[in-house]
């Protein structure tokens, strides 16, 4: 008997958040049914609901979307066969707004008893979250969210921010840029509080090592042209043009950037491109492309057997980015806590196991989380291949450094953070 039943709930993601388009899998059903038949009484099998949220449908819908909900679904599975714990995975399409992501956030802990909300693309969206989760004592894992604010001046008891930050990859992209000569820079930046906070962390940086900022022009979300930005950014003759954005965002400047020959001249850079903007660039645009991430598939036997189990399953047979690793990653951490405390109703004090367990997974490797909901591990400095170099599909990185994660994340001191004072 399979001890997994997947339910695909499909409506209009405008309705209330329990019609909203879900994706659920319940584990451990093997103990439901089984119960009619001498099983051991379902009190003693605790049942943990918890909810992806994130974009299924437009710029962030590839790099996150359906592949954190995969991610969530591996998470639970692997953790279920220990027996102790029924995992149901929801989830549901945020839209890139603030208020319909707090809706959700709401009607699922208010209404579904939802214990922890992941992923969370789009910082609005995660800080908005992030505020109720802290208020109705659930949990909060950012693997999407790139704000550092969640570990700064809105840090929480009930969250945990488990991938990456903006400060991480501007800091790190910032300092390796210039060091390869990008002296002066110009912005091209995604008009919410994520880019805003990206191209600052990587501005700072650039002129704590002595560079220049030219100038910065902000596009909305979802932009199609950016033919007036590139423009702008053509005329700053900075040396480096930097892209403050994301996803599909990220991968349409870029082309457009290509067919106005920005590159020949001026040094082009995805402060967040990873692997999953490659296939929609081409390989030999991106060839020379340097990027900063904590996982990349092809790492070691512990993330390629992983990642090949997570392409198998994939509707377009994608391989997982770092941010569909950092939801299974979390999901496994956080399942853990809720063993050792016992009642998913819990939520700081869960976060607090978290905390006190050091973190190890085939993922990420060994690490901590700090006292201000930060998770450390090392950032890995790469570069695409060119096609000659690549041995076949997905071959699409090579490790040129690897940052400790003391390094590579902002010192805990420097945050802001109202528990750590």
């Amino acid at each position: 008997m399979s001890n997994t039943i997947d339910t695909r709930i499909a409506a209009s993601p405008t309705r209330s958040a329990s019609h909203k388009r879900i994706a659920a899998s319940l584990l451990g059903a093997a103990f439901a049914l089984g119960s009619l038949a001498h099983a051991q009484p379902a009190q003693a099998q605790a049942l943990v609901r918890i909810g992806v949220l994130n974009d299924m449908s437009s710029v962030y819908a590839d790099f996150q979307g359906p592949g954190s909900v995969l991610a969530a679904e591996m998470a639970a599975e692997d953790v279920a066969g220990s027996g102790k714990l029924k995992v149901e995975i929801v989830s549901a399409d945020h839209q890139n707004k603030a208020d319909v992501g707090a809706g959700i956030t709401r009607s699922w802990i208010d209404t579904d008893n939802v214990h922890a909300i992941v992923d969370l693309p789009n910082s609005a969206v995660a800080l908005a979250a992030n505020q109720i989760v802290r208020d109705k004592n659930r949990v909060l894992l950012a693997s999407g969210a790139g704000s550092a604010a969640l570990t700064g001046a809105q840090c929480s008891p009930n969250a945990v921010h488990w991938t990456y930050d903006t400060w991480a990859y501007g800091h790190s992209l910032g300092r390796a840029v210039y060091e390869q000569g990008g002296k002066s820079w110009y912005f091209i930046t995604a008009d919410y509080a994520f880019g805003h906070d990206l191209e600052k962390q990587a501005a700072d940086e650039v002129v704590a090592q002595g560079g220049k900022v030219l100038g910065a022009v902000r596009h909305p979300l979802g932009a199609h042209d950016f033919s007036s930005f590139l423009l702008q950014a053509q005329a700053s003759k900075a040396d480096v043009v930097a892209f403050a954005n994301a996803g599909g965002d990220l991968t349409n400047a870029l082309k457009q950037a290509a067919e106005f020959g920005l590159g020949k001249d001026q040094k082009l850079v995805g402060l967040i491109f990873g692997i999953t903007n490659v296939p929609g660039l081409g390989q030999q645009a991106s060839s020379g492309l340097i990027s900063v991430a904590p996982f990349y598939w092809d790492l070691d036997d512990g993330t390629r057997e992983w990642a090949r189990r997570f392409q198998a399953r994939h509707p377009k047979k994608m391989m997982p980015n770092d941010m569909h690793a950092g939801v299974y990653a979390s999901i496994v951490h956080y399942l853990k806590a809720v063993e050792k405390v016992g009642d998913p109703t819990r939520g700081a004090e869960i976060v607090a196991a978290m905390k006190a367990l050091p973190t190890d997974d085939p993922l990420f490797g060994q690490g901590t989380i700090r006292a201000d909901g930060r998770k450390l591990h090392p950032m890995y400095l790469l570069q695409v291949k060119t096609p000659q170099e690549s041995s076949g599909e997905w071959d699409y990185m090579k490790v040129l450094a690897k940052i400790p994660g003391e390094q590579a994340f902002r010192p805990m001191a420097d945050g802001g953070c109202p528990m750590v004072r």
